[in-house]
């Protein structure tokens, strides 16, 4: 087959529900959903990329009744609507489609299966080789020597010889066992009590299907006798809906279905719209040619500084500068255990200036304690703006080399941040792409990959040169369209009010760490590996013996097969699905997948935390350096990495003995400040409902208060049932959370459920009309804001009354409550710092999460901090309602005791 030119088939809506329901939820820069998007483009390069084919086609189903329909009025009757998140994207990836230069074909009246039978047995009869690349088991009957079936998901081939082991039949009898066995896909009923096994065993008997009908005497067994009598006319019916067409009067252009080099521009447009841009260089991979002229030409002369003169002279004009773009080269991804190479400046489009202070021994270098001696002054001078790519860790580098970097503090990707919130990456060579059409020299182009990668300090140095230069030049380039925008979009305030100050303040905090017991943790991996092997028992006996827990297919057989467990749900493979949510809903038949669920989150947690916290301990302090991160999370909050401290469970036992694990140092406390139901509290303020309002200025228990209304009895009267009711209520139903939701969360009917949110919206109609007119401004304007005008594009606004929500409605009452949240911790944690430097304590704040700071304190300054902070987290924005704090200090994060504070 390998000589024969080959067609490329998409069946454009299997592939479009198998990405759609195998990617997590994605949005793009103004919110729109865009998961079965990104998964189209990803298919469409590897499809360019890693198979190159001659000629490659994508059928849809065309407008109109399908003829099948007349046939069988029921036909696919059982098909759900598409789901509200996937219709916008279907355009978009039409779009996609056309953007690489495929061409798209349909018939009218005629389904896409229908138009993949004719156009695969045209492009045969015409010497090619065809893939046709989709889930639909109905395709197997079109299988030839020269026709096969591509599983994208799988990369794996269906061919005769694969149909023959997995089913036992031929190409041709494959119309007749779906029509013996039906297709519940489609609504096509079968022969009932004819199985999969005993289809294929009587088509190996008879051969056909009509020859089993006409020897129905001849099968064993008188139930399938009587029901293949019984149902004779069914099967045949089935087999004129199951069989496709071949004959569809295709109008081919065989030179427009030749593969083609994408249309970068069109494509690069939908990248920025849907926020892929890490495939742009894929897409430059696919066509360097077009890639290549379309590329702007880039000029710029890079300077190397490697003698004594040559550096006097460039600090004489360093020094001149009111402000300048300032990058490090280093030896380690981690600005803690990195140490200097070198430094890049710029301060004039396409000229940058690099100081080698470490290199190969046969290059030129610096002495780098001569060199920071004489760049001190400068980099701390406060009046001189200091610019860079993520800022913060050039800021950590020079730290630790006791050269501070002072004055304006102006960040290309904060400033990137701002402006597109919901892209995932403001990195430097995305941001020099989008913005200056410019391809950046890759890291790998010096230091290499794997195993032989170098460290930067043995690259040569007339090589950083020019990457340093780059790196120096992008960033001044950058940051003048940036800033320019971002004081046209009112933005600018945000910037220097609130994320200026935090670059430095988290770089504290980074530098600062907090400390581990490792000792505690190595007794705790050894306490969760006892329980997970005493689980492992309990899953092996419920299971009826041993078995790889980790394996899907083993994990199959047993619940499914020998257990007869229901399904739930499918994998895009059309395999039974296991994924978390189907072994919640199976606990309440069997305690297998109970044990399972416990399994996975004690496993999770031990690998993830345990095993993994060690070897993130400092070899210097004995510490660990969460990196905190500010252009992560498109609602505003802040994230952190390495290790991930957001997903350290607060609820469950597990979590809390993690959190014990970090510890004080000798002489400290840590203090815990966390803010009261603060998401609550924002929409209070927001929506101003008058019972909500009140029971935030009483102080009530708001869990309580919420479940006295929709219960209808006094708060005295409510119990535990009843508030765990209200605060699933509270927490889920203004994010959109829905009746079937709320039935699978709190285990009651679904009517039931529908009513605590009607009562809930009843009794606050505060809390409806404000998610009304945030969906209205949204869909108004484009986009919502949060408290400190914040802002995120939202597109894919429909219902702005109703209880249901679509993922863009979701998002946007989601990013003014949480990014509200986010706007206030920032605030606090600005003024708490501004505190300590002016009160010149001993206290650090030295940990972000969610709406909780952690501070390390010497045990005398305890109360008096625990003041300052109550009066600075409870004062750092006005809202219609109080702000409280919950403070609490121990020798660890765990073991604390409450400390009652009097605001003021």
């Amino acid at each position: 087959m390998a000589n024969r030119p080959t067609l490329y088939i998409l069946d454009a809506y299997s592939l479009i529900f198998q990405v759609f329901h195998a990617i997590p939820d994605m949005t793009g820069p103004a919110g729109q959903p865009t998961k079965a998007v990104f998964g189209i483009f990803r298919d469409m390069l590897n499809i360019l990329r890693d198979r190159k084919p001659d000629f490659l086609a994508a059928a849809f189903d065309g407008a109109g009744r399908v003829f099948r329909s007349d046939i069988f009025e029921d036909y696919k009757a059982n098909r759900s609507a598409m789901p509200d998140d996937l219709v916008p994207q279907i355009p978009v990836i039409r779009r996609v489609i056309e953007g690489f230069g495929v061409p798209v074909l349909m018939e009218p009246g005629m389904e896409a299966d229908d138009v993949i039978a004719t156009l695969a047995r045209r492009g045969e009869e015409r010497g090619l080789d065809v893939l046709i690349c989709t889930a639909d088991k109905d395709a197997r009957q079109l299988l030839t020597d020269h026709i096969r079936i591509l599983n994208l998901r799988k990369n794996a081939i269906m061919d005769i010889p694969a149909l023959e082991k997995e089913w036992g039949l031929r190409p041709d009898q494959v119309v007749d066992f779906l029509s013996l066995t039906g297709d519940s896909v489609d609504n096509v009923p079968g022969v009932p009590g004819i199985g999969p096994v005993t289809a294929t065993a009587l088509l190996r008997q008879f051969d056909t299907l009509e020859n089993l009908l006409a020897g129905i005497d001849q099968v064993k067994g008188a139930k399938k006798q009587q029901s293949l009598r019984e149902h004779a006319e069914t099967a045949r019916r089935a087999r004129r809906l199951v069989a496709l067409r071949e004959d569809l009067p295709l109008a081919l252009d065989w030179d427009a279905l030749k593969t083609k080099p994408p249309d970068l521009a069109t494509l690069k447009a939908l990248c920025i719209e849907c926020g892929f841009h890490g495939f742009l260089n894929e897409l430059r991979a696919a066509a360097p040619e077009a890639a290549q002229a379309a590329a702007p030409p880039w000029e710029a002369t890079y300077h190397a500084v490697d003698t004594p003169e040559a550096f006097e002279a460039f600090v004489d004009d360093l020094r001149k500068q009111p402000r300048f773009a300032l990058d490090t080269e280093t030896t380690d991804t981690d600005p803690l255990r990195a140490s200097l190479v070198g430094l890049s400046f710029a301060w004039k489009a396409g000229e940058a200036y690099y100081i080698p202070v470490r290199g190969p021994i046969h290059c030129k270098v610096l002495d780098p304690a001569m060199v920071l001696d004489r760049l001190r002054p400068i980099l701390a001078d406060p009046k001189t703006e200091k610019i860079g790519q993520n800022i913060k860790y050039d800021m950590l580098v020079l730290g630790r080399a006791e050269t501070p970097v002072g004055g304006p503090i102006t960040d290309s990707m904060i400033l990137s941040y701002l402006l597109e919130s919901g892209e995932r990456n403001h990195g430097l060579d995305q941001l020099a792409d989008r913005l200056l059409g410019h391809k950046m020299i890759p890291i790998s182009d010096l230091i290499g990959k794997g195993k032989k990668q170098l460290r930067m300090d043995q690259v040569d140095v007339f090589k950083v040169v020019e990457y340093a230069g780059e790196d120096a030049d992008a960033t001044w380039r950058l940051e003048e369209i940036l800033a320019a925008r971002v004081r046209d979009e009112g933005l600018w305030k945000l910037y220097q009010d609130v994320e200026r100050p935090l670059i430095s303040i988290l770089a504290r905090m980074e530098d600062a760490g907090v400390k581990v017991d490792a000792a505690r943790l190595k007794e705790l991996s050894a306490d969760f590996g006892a329980r997970l092997s005493a689980l492992e028992e309990d899953i092996y006996k419920h299971a009826g013996g041993p078995f790889n827990i980790n394996s899907a297919p083993q994990l199959r057989e047993i619940l499914f097969e020998k257990l007869r467990l229901p399904t739930v749900s499918k994998t895009p493979g059309g395999e039974q699905s296991t994924a978390q949510e189907v072994l919640e809903e199976l606990a309440h038949k069997h305690p297998l997948p109970a044990l399972l669920l416990r399994h996975r989150q004690l496993s999770k947690l031990k690998s993830t935390y345990l095993d993994a916290l060690p070897e993130l301990i400092h070899p210097e302090d004995g510490r660990i350096h969460a990196s905190f991160n500010q252009s992560v999370a498109a609602t505003g909050r802040l994230s952190s990495s390495d290790p991930n401290l957001q997903n350290i469970p607060v609820r469950t036992e597990e979590g809390k003995q993690i959190r014990q694990a970090f510890v004080a140092r000798e002489g400290c406390k840590l203090l815990t400040a966390d803010y009261s139901q603060i998401e609550l509290r924002i929409l209070a303020h927001y929506c101003g409902d008058p019972a909500l309002v009140r029971a935030f200025e009483l102080d009530h228990d708001i869990h309580s208060a919420v479940a006295a209304k929709i219960y209808g009895v006094p708060e005295t009267a409510v119990d535990s049932a009843m508030r765990r009711v209200a605060k699933t209520v509270n927490f889920g139903v203004i994010y959109g959370l829905s009746a079937f939701g709320l039935a699978g969360r709190l285990g009651i009917p679904q009517a039931q459920a529908a009513e605590f949110i009607e009562a809930y919206f009843r009794d606050f109609a505060g809390v409806d009309r404000f998610i009304t007119e945030t969906l209205e401004k949204a869909r108004d304007d484009g986009r919502v804001e949060t408290i400190l005008g914040r802002r995120r594009p939202i597109n894919g606004i429909k219902n702005t009354t109703g209880r249901s929500r679509n993922l863009a409605e979701r998002t946007a009452v989601n990013t003014v409550i949480q990014g509200s949240a986010a706007d206030l911790i920032k605030m606090a944690m600005i003024r708490i710092d501004e505190r300590l430097g002016a009160e010149r304590l001993k206290s650090r704040m030295i940990l972000q999460i969610h709406d909780e700071l952690v501070f390390e304190v010497p045990e005398e300054e305890v109360n008096r901090l625990a003041g300052l902070v109550a009066h600075e987290m409870t004062t750092a924005l006005a809202l219609k309602v109080p702000l409280k704090v919950d403070l609490a200090a121990g020798p660890n994060w765990l073991d604390v005791e409450d400390i009652e504070v009097k605001p003021g």
